[in-house]
């Protein structure tokens, strides 16, 4: 009885264990099955193809040296895609753009014959061992090449020797602008490329179909400007070395005003307005209307240096110096208007005790004229009689211009000479600044956006 146990529990044990087998090495035979799988999608026979290809092509290959060199030039078709645009710097006058450049040749001893394997894509090692060409981008302050994670080049070579080599990089390239219609300019910034060494007789760059593409705008640093398209055209350099093709791609870009017109022109016309209050003050208020000329004036000093640091140091005029300029001009005018009232209506007021004679003027229209007669210690004022006022100007009414007495008397009063009454120089004022600043607004903004 005991015996018919003991091989009754060792039979069950064979049984478990037969049953464990499988479970404890599953993940072993799911390995296995993903390898047989991956060795049926890519044949161990198509990588050795791929390596002995390889080796009999850079075999007896000179990389030095470009394809059909002695016999014809080398045709190399280029195409660019364009990542980002910016930002733009008017004060260094470059600006900066990520592109994947694309060139493709045919070298034919590159060649090569198998049903297999038509199109070989390669890794960044294999770029150094082949031919490539010169390409350099003329007009280029700074250029890097991106490696992270690794270097971000493709190369692809077909049987037929075609080759194809795109490469990412971000470049700082130099554009002149032109500034003398700023912050309403518009610019075509170039990027130019040909070979270093090869002239046209031994490389010819010609653009492939849809050869510029742009990605999605919403992502670039234009944050000044808008992007307005671009074109490319083909040129050839004559230098001393040989004429080279020269390939150029411009981008039309055109200045967005909305930061100039809050940081520089609203402050402006606000400076400029405020300079007109004085107008509305007595005239005898010569602490407030000095204070407020001479902070106006000084606020568009400040705001004319604040202007020019975002552009270089160019010798031309540009748009927004001459509205500062102008606003300036008006502001200062302001000041001098009140420097010009103050000075007569003090002079009118304090005419000479010697000449004993009244300065007649307009300032005293609104009382008889008098002159001074001494009588006793003292200096009182006197009334003219009107009638030999008038007998003195011959007929001719000065009461509404500034014409002094001593000028009637003498012939100086002539028939259509122009004359300014002085103490209405705040009303002539506070009409004619308003309407000059207006006139030079419209003429200066239909000029510089329609004109």
């Amino acid at each position: 009885m005991t015996i018919k146990f003991v091989v009754i529990l060792f039979i069950l044990l064979l049984v478990q264990g037969a049953r464990s087998d499988p479970l404890e090495y599953g993940d072993d035979d799911e390995d296995h099955h993903d390898t047989t799988v991956n060795q049926m999608l890519v044949p161990r026979s198509h990588q050795e193809d791929a390596t002995l290809i390889l080796n009999n092509l850079l075999k007896e290959y000179d990389k030095t040296l470009r394809p059909d060199i002695g016999v014809k030039p080398t045709v190399i078709d280029v195409g660019i895609y364009v990542n980002s645009i910016g930002p733009v710097s008017s004060i260094d006058m470059e600006y900066q753009i990520d592109i994947i450049f694309a060139q493709t040749w045919v070298d034919t001893r590159l060649r090569y014959n198998s049903s297999s394997m038509r199109i070989l894509t390669l890794n960044s090692n294999m770029v150094g061992l082949i031919w490539l060409p010169d390409t350099i981008f003329r007009n280029s302050k700074t250029a890097d090449s991106h490696w992270i994670t690794t270097p971000n080049q493709l190369l692809r070579i077909w049987n037929n020797g075609k080759i194809l080599y795109t490469l990412r990089m971000t470049i700082n390239a130099e554009c002149q602008l032109q500034l003398h219609n700023f912050p309403m300019d518009e610019h075509s910034c170039p990027l130019v490329f040909s070979s270093y060494g090869y002239p046209r007789d031994e490389i010819v760059y010609r653009w492939r179909r849809n050869s510029v593409e742009t990605s999605d705008q919403k992502y670039w640093r234009l944050y000044q400007f808008d992007f307005m398209g671009l074109r490319n055209t083909t040129d050839v350099l004559s230098t001393t070395a040989g004429d080279y093709v020269l390939m150029t791609v411009y981008f039309d870009l055109s200045r967005r005003m909305g930061y100039f017109t809050i940081q520089t022109y609203i402050p402006c016309i606000l400076t400029v307005v405020l300079s007109w209050v004085s107008f509305w003050i007595k005239s005898d208020a010569t602490p407030a209307r000095t204070a407020l000329g001479i902070t106006t004036v000084l606020t568009m000093t400040t705001l004319s240096t604040v202007a020019r640091n975002s552009l270089p140091r160019v010798s031309y005029v540009t748009a927004m110096d001459l509205f500062v300029t102008v606003c300036f001009l008006f502001v200062f005018a302001a000041m001098i208007e009140y420097a010009m009232l103050n000075y007569y209506s003090y002079s009118i007021r304090r005419p000479p005790a010697k000449t004993q004679r009244m300065a007649y003027s307009s300032f005293n229209m609104s009382r008889n004229p008098r002159t001074m007669m001494p009588m006793g210690n003292s200096l009182f004022w006197h009334d003219y009689d009107d009638n030999c006022l008038y007998e003195c100007l011959d007929g001719k009414d000065c009461k509404s211009f500034f014409c002094c007495y001593e000028e009637c008397k003498e012939g100086g009063w002539k028939k259509g000479k122009i004359h300014v009454n002085i103490s209405e120089l705040d009303s002539y004022s506070r009409v004619f600044f308003p309407t000059s600043f207006l006139l030079f607004n419209i003429v200066y903004w239909v000029s510089y956006l329609y004109l």
